[in-house]
This record gives C-alpha cells, sequence and structure tokens, in this order.
C-alpha cells in the first residue's frame, strides 16, 4: 500500500464519526480539477508512510477516533487493500471508502468481505462526458455497475460531485441527479488550491 498523506483529526468526512482520513498514492484518472496532483502523478510522489507507522498511530489513537476514511489518489487500485482495511478493522474502526468507481471488482470484494461501513463515490460528470473531464477513456458500464454495487450493498452510502463551472454546467449536475435518483447524491464547491493543500498532510515524520 502507497500512502501518500494523512488528516489526523476530522469530523466532517465520515459523517457521525470523528475521524483520520488516509490518502492512498496512486490515481487512473487525470482530472482536469483535481487539487491533489502528488497523490495521482508518480513523479510528484513523496516517499511514502509505512503501513507500520500507519497502524501505530492508529492504535494511539483507539478510544478517541471511530473511523478511518480510506481516500486517494485511488484506494481500489492497491490490490493489498483488502488486507489494509481488514486490519484497520481488526483494531475496532469502522471504514469509510472514497473511490471513483473504476474498479467495481475490488469494490465487490470488498463489501463481500464486510470490510466497509460506507462508500462515498465520486461522479465526475454525466456519463457521456466522463472521457473528457477524466482524460482517460472511461465505459459507462463500469461507473454503472459499481453504482448498483453500491445502492445493493445495504450499507450507507452517498454519491458526490465537486462542482467546477469551468468544466460542468448547471445542466450537467441537474443529469447526475436524474442518474442517482437525486438519493444520497451531493454536490460539493471546488476548493480553491491553497485550501485544498492545506487540508492534505504530506506524510514524513509526521506520524
Amino acid at each position: 500500500m502507497k500512502i501518500g498523506g494523512l488528516i489526523k483529526f476530522t469530523l466532517i468526512d465520515f459523517p457521525g464519526r470523528p475521524a483520520a482520513v488516509i490518502f492512498t498514492q496512486g490515481c487512473n484518472f487525470r482530472c482536469r480539477y483535481c487539487h491533489n496532483p502528488e497523490l495521482v502523478y508518480p513523479h510528484l510522489f513523496t516517499e511514502s508512510a509505512t503501513s507500520e507507522e500507519i497502524f501505530s498511530f492508529l492504535q494511539r489513537r483507539q478510544g478517541t477516533l471511530e473511523g478511518v476514511v480510506v481516500s486517494g489518489g485511488e484506494p481500489t487500485l492497491h490490490d493489498d487493500l483488502p488486507a489494509f482495511i481488514a486490519q484497520i478493522k481488526a483494531l475496532g474502526y469502522a471504514v469509510k471508502l472514497d473511490t471513483n468507481g473504476s474498479r467495481p471488482d475490488m469494490l465487490q470484494e470488498l463489501i463481500d468481505k464486510k470490510l466497509l461501513d460506507y462508500i462515498a463515490m465520486a461522479l465526475k460528470a454525466p456519463l457521456e462526458k466522463y472521457s473528457l473531464i477524466t482524460g482517460v477513456d472511461t465505459k459507462p458500464e463500469i461507473l454503472v455497475r459499481s453504482m448498483d454495487l453500491i445502492r445493493q450493498s445495504g450499507l450507507e452510502y452517498e454519491f458526490r460531485t465537486t462542482y467546477d463551472k469551468e468544466v460542468l454546467t448547471d445542466v450537467d449536475i441537474e443529469t447526475l441527479k436524474q442518474l442517482t435518483q437525486n438519493r444520497c447524491y451531493r454536490v460539493q464547491e471546488c476548493l480553491p488550491v491553497a485550501k485544498e493543500k492545506a487540508a492534505l498532510k504530506v506524510l514524513h515524520k509526521e506520524l
């Protein structure tokens, strides 16, 4: 697992739970408005934190934190994600996954193994505009499969869109509301780069 960042405490990233956020390195999308390129582009990666450092931190926070958000980048690209989350669950934490929905097979495995308590899937654009926004060939049927898995999982979930008015329109947002049946759907403001960077603590010796 390549871990590129950590937020040690948050009350807003995991609804109803004080949590930490772990950011994985690597993403298969190249979104035009991405504010965390150091988690996306390999040539910008900093030295990864070790799993030992992460679990030492989580052990110290038992009783203070209730949840852990695994975000990215795109966490489902990592084949060792199920084992990593299983270790988090073994410490008594609830786990929320942030995903772009591009790997439904991994999502299915995590659901089947009961490793998740909450799933948030980012919807980048209406399906017909996905490749334009993500910069890669994105197959709509894969995204729809992930959405169906999430809806049928029995878990708490949300679909969300970062609304950058330079790349999306009000009509696009209405289209996405229809795609989600306007259930568990949230639109979030596209934050200025400086504010977004302030939220991400790149790991060196912070743990």
